[in-house]
């Protein structure tokens, strides 16, 4: 009589735990390389304008040509996480992201340079909430899901730590090879189709609301920046700034009146997304805008070359990443509310010492200096997003991740917009400096008063 074989017992979960471990694996590659490409670009800066020309507009555009798409396409890019599957949205976005990055390595002017930034963005876009889609997926259990997100976080915080020094070696050979080294990223490819399918429901995609959204975000981030240029009186500047008036409106009547709006607006109501999103969009004013401005000191004002600017962040950078692996233990410890709050007063004390520091002071202690800064990022982040991932049902997880990091990304574009305007003004580069820094200061601190609401409830996991 035949028998009939039947796998041996645990080989699902052990199959489980390798989709898991596959799942972790894409996403961390994905944060590692849209993370680097955010950093590594910032001492490059003075290289680009000696080769492509432009001036400090030129420069803040290069920055935030990428930044603007991540931001502005992060909230259909968590939805359509939703409407495609984590697994499919992930490839997509890789793929165009690598396309970009050769573009930008070959670009033969500055406007095509920009062009191809923004392409980049829009795949760093789709590709960003899909990382936390994907570990939302492969873990259930909170605790296993809090340490995924600690190594996914790990991925960024190297990537941070990285990218500086990364940029000043290559920018020594070619700025090009700034971009180009993000063309191995393809692997994550390989990884991803190792997972399990991700699940996916049909949603209608919100044409008018992405629409307005872009127009609302581009509008405002373009007026700031040419206001810099240019003054907040300039014909362009005022229509600019209009148009985002318009289309942050119009954005939000949409958005009200859509049946299937790509930002729920009755998440606006849940206390942990509204302190999220707060949080998110403070911590990347400093964690993104001190690096923008102090590349440019020290490289105009200090003399040093874009290797030697590297080195000079890589002691915030490196603490930052190695602390970050042990967030999680940490936070079990002293609470979520007590890492993050923590966090984001150890970047405003290190931000204020070096606003009222000489501009002439060793450059040992400049670096020292920013390393409570550094330190914001593995206290505020994986506690947050992992906070954030505890308190909105699994169907939401992409839509969440979307808006959580279009926060955080709408404060990292406005801070370059805003502190490059203030380095290119009247007043001279010195004076624009300390201001971006005090800015960035007064809030930090302003947003403090906020995370005291966080629930407890999930602190100790």
């Amino acid at each position: 009589m035949p028998t009939t074989l039947r796998p041996p017992a645990g080989t699902a979960e052990e199959e489980r735990g390798r989709h898991a471990v596959a799942a972790l694996a894409a996403a961390v590659v994905g944060f590692f390389v849209i993370t680097l490409d955010a950093t590594i670009v910032n001492v490059a800066l003075p290289t680009i304008r000696d080769e492509l020309g432009g001036g400090m507009t030129g420069l803040q555009w290069v920055v935030d040509g990428y930044t603007l798409m991540f931001a502005a396409l992060l909230l259909s890019a968590g939805a359509l996480s939703d409407r495609i599957g984590a697994r499919r949205a992930f490839g997509t976005g890789v793929a165009v992201f690598v396309a970009a990055s050769a573009a930008c390595g070959l670009a033969p002017g500055l406007g095509i340079l920009v062009a191809a930034r923004f392409v980049q963005g829009a795949g760093a876009a789709v590709v960003m909430p899909t990382t936390l889609a994907l570990i939302r997926e492969a873990y259930d259990d909170q605790a296993r899901r809090a340490r995924a997100v600690a190594v996914w976080a790990s991925g960024g915080a190297a990537a941070a730590a990285a990218g500086p020094l990364v940029g000043g070696v290559l920018s020594e050979l070619s700025w090009r090879l700034i971009f180009f080294i993000n063309v191995p990223v393809v692997v994550a490819l390989l990884l991803v189709a190792r997972t399990r399918p991700s699940p996916h429901r049909r949603v209608p995609f919100d044409r008018a609301g992405q629409l307005a959204a872009v127009a609302g975000m581009g509008g405002l981030t373009y007026g700031v920046i040419e206001a810099g240029a240019e003054g907040f009186t300039a014909p362009r500047v005022i229509v600019a700034l209009a148009v985002a008036v318009l289309g942050l409106t119009g954005f939000l009547a949409v958005e009200a009146r859509s049946a299937h709006p790509m930002v729920p607006l009755e998440m606006s109501r849940d206390r942990t997304m509204v302190i999220a999103v707060t949080v998110g969009f403070t911590f990347m004013v400093g964690f993104y805008g001190m690096p923008f401005v102090l590349s440019l000191y020290f490289q105009q004002l200090r003399g040093l070359s874009p290797m030697a600017t590297g080195m000079a962040f890589l002691p915030m950078m490196a603490f930052s990443a190695l602390l970050t692996p042990a967030s999680s233990r940490l936070v079990r410890r002293i609470g979520r509310r007590a890492s993050i709050t923590g966090g984001l007063l150890s970047m405003a004390a290190g931000t204020m010492i070096l606003a009222v520091l000489r501009p002439t002071a060793p450059l040992w202690a400049v670096a020292a200096l920013m390393v409570p800064v550094g330190l914001g990022g593995p206290l505020v982040m994986p506690p947050l997003t992992a906070h954030l991932l505890d308190n909105v049902p699994a169907h939401r997880a992409g839509v969440a991740g979307g808006i959580l990091n279009t926060a955080r990304q709408i404060g990292g574009a406005l801070a370059v917009a805003v502190f490059g305007a203030l380095l290119a003004g009247h007043a001279g580069f010195l004076h624009g400096l300390r201001t971006s820094l005090f800015v960035t200061v007064a809030v930090l601190l302003s947003t403090i008063v906020v995370t005291p609401l966080l629930r407890q409830r999930h602190d100790t996991t």
